[in-house]
C-alpha cells in the first residue's frame, strides 16, 4: 500500500535520512479481528432476516435499519486500521540537503473572525509565537484574516508589532521553547532569562490596552500613537459593517525595513478584512483562506503556507525545519500536497468531560491515513506547497509579482483588487483553485478533492507537540459545533462527489472509505437513538426485543458489543489515553449522536428542500471565571434553556424509568429475567452514562444546571413517547 506522500524511508545508501516512517505493531491484530468481526456481523444480519421472515413489524425494521448503519460505519472505520503508521524527522541532517538561504519562503495565514468570540489578545499570542520560529526573517509572513473587519482586531495587531520589536530578540537570544507570550509568561519564573521581567510589563501593559479597547468597543485617542494609525482607522466609516465592507489592508511589519530592538528585520505582518458585499456570498472561512492566497501571492508569494486557527499557537519553534525534512527530500514524492500536524489542546481537564481531546480524529485516524494517500486536512497546523491551489502551478499568472516593497503603491493597489467582494464571479477560484467550496467543513472537503486529484499528504505527530489550542469548555458551544459540521459533512457526503462512489475509484479503495466514514459521520444518529430508546419503551411494556440468555444470537450480540467497545478502548489507552478519557470520549460520542448529529441531520434534510438555511458559527474562545472553575472540578456546562439538550434529558428520563420498572418486574412480577436481560442492562448502562445529567436536572444548584424548562418539557414528551410504544409493541 502506498504510503501517504510517498517516500516513506530515506535510502541510507545515499545519504543521512531526513525521516523514517513505520508500520504501527497493531496493525496484524486489527486485520484479524476485522475478519473475525466481520462474521459476527453477518450473523446478526442474518438473524435480523430470520425474524423478517418470521414476523415484520416497524419495530423490527428499525432495528435492522440501525444495525446496518452500525455496520457500515464499523466497515469504513476499518480503512484506518489497515495499515497504521508513526514517522520520524532528523532536523540535524537537514544541513546535509540545504543551507539556510536556499530555505523555501513560508507564508503563515490565522484565521479570526469576531473579537467578542475569540479574543485579540489570543491572536495576537498566536502570530508572535510563529513570528518567533527558527526560521530566516526574510522567508517568513505572516498574514492575519480578520473576517469580521473589527478595528478592534487592527489595534490589537499594532500592539503587537510594537511588542514583537522586543520579543523576537528575547526569544532568539536566549532560545526559548516556549514561543508564546502568554504561555511563556505562565511557566515557572526561574526558567526565565535576564530582561523577562521587564519584557512581561511590555506585554501586560499591551495586554490591559487591547482587552480595555474590546471591553469598550471603541478606541480611545489616548491609544493611537500617529498620523498613519489615525489613517488606518479612519477606513471605519458610518457604513462598515462586518458583512458589508470594501477591503482593509495594512502592512503592521515590513521586513528588510522594520527592525527589532537589536538591529535584526523582522518578518513581514499584514493585516487583512476582504472585501463584503451583503448580496454576495463569502464562503465562511474557505472564502477567508481564499482572500489570504491571492493576497499573500501578490506581496510574499512564499512556496510554503501554513494554516492556523486564531487560538493554536505554536508550541516548536523548530517545526518549519521539521516540516522541511519532507519538502526537502529529493525522493520525495513529487505529488505531496501538504504535512499536517495534530490539533492538541491545553487546558483540557482531567477527565476531559467533553471528549475535547478528540483522540481519534485528530491522532488515531490520521495516523491510520498516512499508510494510505495521507490524511485529511484538520483546518490548522497544515503546511502547504502554495502551487497545490494553483492546479501545480506555482502561482497564478493574474496574480504573480516582482521583487518589489510589499508597502509600495503598485503591490497594495493590486493587493486591494484581488480581494474586492466581486473578484472571484466567473472564476474558477474554490471549485479548481484554491480552497473548495460547496460544504462548511472546507478544511475536509478541501484534502478530499486535493486526493481526487492525486495529490498526496503526510500525518507527523512529534513528541513535543508542534501546536497548542483551546477546546470548547461548554457543552452547548461543543454541540453547537458538532451540529454545524453534521451539516457540512453530509454536504459532502450527498454531493456528485460523494467519498464512497466517486472517492474509493479516484483515490483508492480504503482512502475513499475514510472519508466515507467522516462524510456520513452524523448518520451515528440513527443507530445511537434507536438504541437510546427503543429496548427501553419494549422494557416498559414487557416485551422482548434481543436473544435471550440461553440463546446462542446472546453471545453473538455481546461480542458485537464487547468487542466493538473493547477495540475502541485498546486504541485509545495505547495512543496514551487514560481509562477516565475513555470513558467520557464514549459518553460524548452517544451525547453527540442524541444531540448534534440528529438535531444537525434535521437541518441539512430542512436545507435540501428549502425550509431553512444553515450560517456559519463562531465557536467561542471567550471562557467566563465560573465556567472555567465548574470545567476544571469535571461538571458538565448546561445553563442555557437548548433544543441540543432535550434528546439527552429525555433519554435520561426513559432509561431510568426503564431501568426500575425492568427491575421491579422481575422482582415483583416474577418474570423471567433471560428474555429482558439484555435490555436490563442496556437500560442501566444508559444510566450509568446519564448520571452527569441527572446531577445537572436534580442536584446542582449552580449556573451551569440543567434549566428547569428543559426538565418540564422532557418530562412532558416522555410520556406521549410512552403511550406510542404501547401501541407499536
Amino acid at each position: 500500500m502506498g504510503g501517504g506522500g510517498g517516500g516513506g524511508v530515506t535510502d541510507q545508501s545515499q545519504g543521512l535520512a531526513l525521516h523514517t516512517r513505520e508500520q504501527l505493531p497493531r496493525t496484524t491484530a486489527n486485520r484479524v479481528f476485522a475478519v473475525v468481526y466481520l462474521c459476527a456481523i453477518f450473523a446478526v444480519l442474518y438473524h435480523h432476516f430470520l425474524a423478517l421472515f418470521h414476523s415484520t413489524s416497524i419495530v423490527s425494521l428499525l432495528f435492522l435499519l440501525a444495525d446496518a448503519v452500525l455496520a457500515f460505519m464499523w466497515a469504513t472505520a476499518q480503512a484506518f486500521r489497515m495499515c497504521p503508521t508513526r514517522r520520524r524527522v532528523f532536523i540535524e541532517h537537514l544541513q546535509d540537503v540545504a543551507k539556510e538561504s536556499d530555505y523555501p519562503g513560508l507564508d503563515v495565514f490565522i484565521c479570526t473572525t469576531d473579537p467578542y468570540k475569540e479574543p485579540p489578545i489570543g491572536v495576537v499570542n498566536t502570530a508572535l509565537s510563529v513570528m518567533a520560529y527558527d526560521y530566516p526573517a526574510e522567508k517568513l509572513s505572516v498574514y492575519i484574516s480578520d473576517d469580521g473587519g473589527s478595528k478592534l482586531t487592527l489595534f490589537a495587531f499594532m500592539e503587537a508589532a510594537r511588542f514583537a520589536a522586543h520579543w523576537l530578540p528575547y526569544c532568539r537570544r536566549n532560545k526559548i521553547e516556549e514561543r508564546c507570550p502568554e504561555a511563556y509568561f505562565r511557566s515557572n519564573p526561574s526558567s526565565w532569562f535576564l530582561g523577562a521581567d521587564e519584557i512581561k510589563l511590555m506585554y501586560e501593559n499591551m495586554k490591559v490596552r487591547v482587552e480595555t479597547v474590546v471591553r469598550r468597543g471603541t478606541i480611545s485617542h489616548d491609544y493611537i500613537t500617529s498620523k498613519l494609525e489615525l489613517e488606518a482607522f479612519s477606513r471605519w466609516s458610518d457604513g462598515f459593517t462586518s458583512q458589508n465592507h470594501p477591503p482593509v489592508i495594512q502592512v503592521l511589519l515590513e521586513c528588510g525595513t522594520d527592525e527589532d530592538v537589536t538591529g535584526h528585520t523582522m518578518p513581514n505582518l499584514v493585516y487583512l478584512s476582504r472585501g463584503k458585499n451583503i448580496n454576495l456570498p463569502h464562503n465562511f472561512k474557505a472564502g477567508a483562506l481564499n482572500a489570504l492566497l491571492r493576497v499573500s501571492a501578490t506581496m510574499t508569494n512564499a512556496p510554503v503556507i501554513l494554516t492556523l486557527d486564531s487560538d493554536m499557537y505554536s508550541n516548536d519553534p523548530q517545526t518549519p525545519l521539521r516540516v522541511l525534512c519532507y519538502l526537502l527530500d529529493p525522493s520525495m514524492d513529487p505529488k505531496l500536497a501538504y504535512v499536517q500536524f495534530p490539533q492538541i489542546f491545553n487546558g483540557i481537564n482531567k477527565t476531559d468531560i467533553y471528549g475535547g481531546e478528540a483522540k481519534h480524529v485528530f491522532h488515531i485516524h490520521p495516523a491510520g491515513m498516512d499508510g494510505l494517500a495521507g490524511p485529511i486536512y484538520l483546518g490548522t497546523g497544515g503546511f502547504f506547497w502554495r502551487k497545490v491551489f494553483f492546479g501545480g502551478q506555482l502561482e497564478s499568472s493574474e496574480l504573480k509579482q516582482g521583487m518589489k516593497a510589499i508597502r509600495s503603491r503598485e503591490v497594495l493597489a493590486s493587493a486591494h483588487d484581488v480581494v474586492q467582494c466581486n473578484f472571484e464571479s466567473q472564476t474558477q477560484w474554490g471549485t479548481k483553485m484554491g480552497f473548495r467550496y460547496g460544504s462548511l467543513v472546507e478544511d475536509m472537503y478541501t484534502s478530499y478533492m486535493l486526493q481526487c486529484e492525486g495529490w498526496k499528504s503526510i500525518f507527523y505527530d512529534p513528541k513535543r507537540p508542534a501546536f497548542l489550542g483551546n477546546s470548547p469548555t461548554n457543552l452547548h458551544d461543543f454541540l453547537n459545533q458538532t451540529r454545524r459540521w453534521s451539516v457540512g459533512l453530509f454536504e459532502v457526503a450527498f454531493c456528485k462527489y460523494s467519498p464512497i462512489t466517486y472517492g474509493t475509484r479516484n483515490i483508492n479503495l480504503l482512502s475513499g472509505l475514510c472519508f466515507a466514514y467522516y462524510s456520513f459521520w452524523p448518520i451515528w444518529s440513527i443507530p445511537i437513538t434507536f438504541y437510546a430508546f427503543l429496548p427501553q419503551l419494549a422494557l416498559l411494556n414487557y416485551v422482548s426485543v434481543f436473544p435471550k440468555v440461553n440463546s446462542f444470537w446472546f453471545f453473538v450480540y455481546m461480542f458485537c458489543f464487547l468487542g466493538a467497545y473493547g477495540q475502541d478502548y485498546l486504541e485509545f489507552i495505547s495512543s496514551g489515553g487514560t481509562i477516565p478519557r475513555w470513558w467520557n470520549n464514549q459518553r460524548i460520542w452517544m451525547v453527540r449522536g442524541l444531540s448534534s448529529f440528529s438535531i444537525g441531520s434535521v437541518e441539512y434534510i430542512l436545507k435540501c428542500i428549502g425550509i431553512s438555511t444553515f450560517g456559519f458559527n463562531v465557536t467561542s474562545k471567550a471562557v467566563e471565571e465560573e465556567q472555567s472553575k465548574r470545567y476544571k472540578k469535571g461538571m458538565l456546562e448546561f445553563g442555557v434553556a437548548s433544543p441540543l439538550f432535550l434528546p439527552l434529558t429525555l433519554t435520561a428520563i426513559i432509561n431510568l424509568v426503564s431501568f426500575l420498572s425492568g427491575i421491579a418486574q422481575v422482582l415483583f412480577r416474577q418474570g423471567s429475567i433471560e428474555g429482558l436481560l439484555l435490555q436490563i442492562l442496556l437500560a442501566g448502562f444508559g444510566m450509568v452514562n446519564c448520571w452527569p445529567i441527572y446531577e445537572a436536572m436534580v442536584l446542582r444548584a449552580d449556573e451551569g444546571k440543567m434549566p428547569l424548562k428543559i426538565t418540564l418539557v422532557s418530562i412532558v414528551l416522555a410520556y406521549p413517547l410512552y403511550l406510542a410504544s404501547s401501541v407499536a409493541f
